[in-house]
């Protein structure tokens, strides 16, 4: 990472460098070990989800499934925009608040509870799970991939309106990278499990302990994540860094410049 930070610095410049990978594939790990290690701000995708009052609106204006948090759409990019050039225009002493959003309520934080970056960072690092996707096309969209598309979006309104946002104002946002690395899981299956790990993180507990009955709601909220998550392990991303995983999260294999 340092060299990676180095080979984009430039006077008067602070590099972006985007981490993106599936859900506990490691990626909030990579930012804030980095961020400590190397004086850089971190941020997540997932600090700034639309509020869940925003959710609710989009949910009525567009399609039901938008009030649970997740895909594209579902973020306030325009606050993400703001922090990122906060942190990219700070001076040695300048403080930039960085959002957080409370998954457990599942609403953003009260703004006096944002943490707060002071300095100048050497990077920003924004890591989020569908950072560098690509848009799909009509034909791939048609097609249901699981039971909650077959039965909450039969007529692919949801799907679609992902895929125009992640074509368009997602687009810009990641035009907007210096570099991306992309956290490649070794299959889409794998990553309930992860879920799951992330979940008992979340509640202090053995990941053996969270409930039967909570792992299948796992299972059904990371379908609202398959269609993208599928699409970035078969390529449908742009990296310049794909970092191969073993199903323990080891790291298997490295490609520069390749795409996944």
């Amino acid at each position: 990472m340092d060299d990676l930070i180095r080979h984009h610095a430039r006077p008067g410049h602070i590099p972006l460098i985007a981490i993106a990978g599936a859900q506990g594939s490691g990626k909030s790990t990579l930012a804030a070990e980095a961020a400590t290690h190397l004086a850089c701000a971190a941020l997540s995708l997932d600090d700034v989800y639309l509020t869940r009052a925003e959710r609710a609106d989009l949910a009525v204006r567009v399609h039901p499934l938008f009030a649970v948090r997740g895909p594209p759409a579902t973020h306030d990019l325009a606050l993400l925009d703001q922090t990122l050039a906060r942190l990219r225009a700070a001076g040695p002493g300048d403080r930039a608040a960085i959002p957080a959003f409370d998954k457990l309520a599942d609403d953003r934080r009260a703004e006096a509870d944002w943490p707060v970056f002071t300095g100048r960072p050497r990077a920003v690092l924004l890591e989020g799970w569908c950072l560098g996707a690509t848009p799909q096309g009509p034909a791939e969209l048609s097609e249901s991939i699981n039971d909650l598309e077959r039965i909450d979006d039969p007529d692919a309104v949801w799907r679609r309106a992902i895929n125009h946002s992640l074509a368009t104002r997602y687009a810009r946002l990641f035009a907007t990278f210096d570099a991306l690395l992309f956290l490649k899981a070794p299959t889409f299956d794998r990553i309930l499990d992860w879920r799951v790990e992330q979940e008992a993180g979340l509640l202090g507990i053995r990941p053996a302990a969270v409930p039967g009955a909570r792992r299948t709601e796992l299972a059904r909220f990371i379908q609202a994540f398959e269609r993208i998550t599928r699409h970035m392990l078969a390529g449908g991303v742009t990296a310049d860094s794909v970092i191969e995983l073993d199903g323990d999260r080891a790291v298997l294999h490295i490609r520069d410049h390749g795409g996944a």
